[in-house]
């Protein structure tokens, strides 16, 4: 059973960091790509960062410059380090893993997820 654990959030002023992590682990077939998503409340879940098995990452227009996703492939985890915090960047992340096949249709899995929260 394929179980993604993010870890990282919190609460932190505007202009700060955070980097969140999500570790993935059982048996992954056909893994396509790994990312983040977000939800603030009232609002639809929305992409944040992904990054392809092949490396090419994929950004928000509202997060390009300031996120960057990356991977250790070794320790099965993906990072999303944030900088320069801005109060609408306040939701629950949710880590995303995909995978799919030439004989399987794409499913997704998705971690618990972690408040961000940033103070203004």
């Amino acid at each position: 059973q394929v179980q993604l654990v993010e870890s990282g959030g919190g609460l932190v002023q505007a202009g700060g960091s955070l980097r969140l992590s999500c570790v993935r682990s059982g048996l992954i077939f056909s893994l396509t790509r790994m990312g983040w998503y977000r939800q603030a409340p009232g609002k639809q879940r929305e992409l944040v960062a992904t990054i392809t098995v092949d490396g090419d990452t994929n950004y928000a227009d509202s997060v390009k410059g300031r996120f960057a996703i990356s991977r250790d492939n070794g320790k099965k985890t993906v990072y999303l380090q944030m900088n320069s915090l801005k109060p609408e960047d306040t939701a629950v992340y949710y880590c995303n893993l995909a995978t799919a096949s030439r004989f399987t249709p794409e499913r997704n899995y998705w971690g618990q997820g972690t408040q961000v929260t940033v103070s203004s």
